[in-house]
């Protein structure tokens, strides 16, 4: 993801620029309303924008009110030391999509980052997903090879879903854990594996295809062209 973080504790800004840059985002970072308000005008695209709520000249309730007023819909995860449900209602009555209270786990920014991630692809994802002459519609979970039904369990729809939207990119099994189960954080994410290797045995193999790819240390790869 490309992220704009707008946190005028410095020290907070860099943490937060580090750890998410280790775990594969881009980040930009503004130490005030006005550098951040310039750059969520005109600094993106970004898939997410992390705003302070107290910031040295405009808020970021300003900047949130600013960006929809301009047509923006990047997600915006409001960050703040208030804890009041008005400044919780604040704060999304300004456009912004979640609210984060400081102090905050790392772990569950980065849940709130993929959970808005998610909702964003959502709102744009095609009813039929096609990858050479394997298509599949999540909706009526309904898996084809060519002219050939495929039969799939519900977690092996939303397995390959997840494959299927980003097809040649690298996706993590944390990524789909946290799309197809209900419950992440108390999943192993080698269970993930289990789901790939009957993919494999139902959509490639009887085929002569190899569609999934595993890419070591980042997660699986779904051919552009089907395998």
């Amino acid at each position: 993801m490309r992220i704009l973080v707008v946190e005028d504790e410095e020290g907070l800004a860099e943490s937060l620029r580090r750890g998410l840059s280790a775990q594969g985002h881009w980040v930009e970072t503004a130490y005030d309303g006005h550098r951040g308000l310039e750059l969520a005008l005109s600094g993106g695209p970004y898939d997410a924008v992390l705003l302070d709520v107290m910031l040295p000249g405009p808020g970021g309730h300003e900047i949130c009110r600013r960006m929809r007023a301009h047509g923006d819909p990047t997600p915006v995860l409001m960050l703040t030391a208030k804890d009041g449900e008005h400044d919780e209602a604040d704060g999304l009555d300004s456009g912004a999509d979640d609210y984060l209270t400081k102090p905050f786990s790392f772990v569950v920014l980065g849940a709130r980052l993929r959970a808005l991630a998610r909702r964003a692809g959502t709102a744009a994802r095609p009813s039929t997903l096609q990858a050479g002459d394997l298509t599949l519609d999540p909706g009526a979970r309904r898996c084809r090879r060519g002219e050939r039904d495929i039969e799939l369990t519900a977690r092996e729809v939303g397995v390959l879903a997840c494959l299927m939207e980003q097809p040649g990119r690298a996706v993590a099994k944390r990524d789909i854990l946290d799309e197809v189960w209900d419950s992440p954080d108390a999943i192993d994410p080698n269970i993930v594996e289990v789901y790939v290797s009957s993919l494999r045995r139902k959509i490639d193999t009887p085929f002569g295809r190899r569609s999934i790819v595993t890419v070591h240390g980042a997660g699986y790869r779904l051919a552009p062209d089907g395998g």
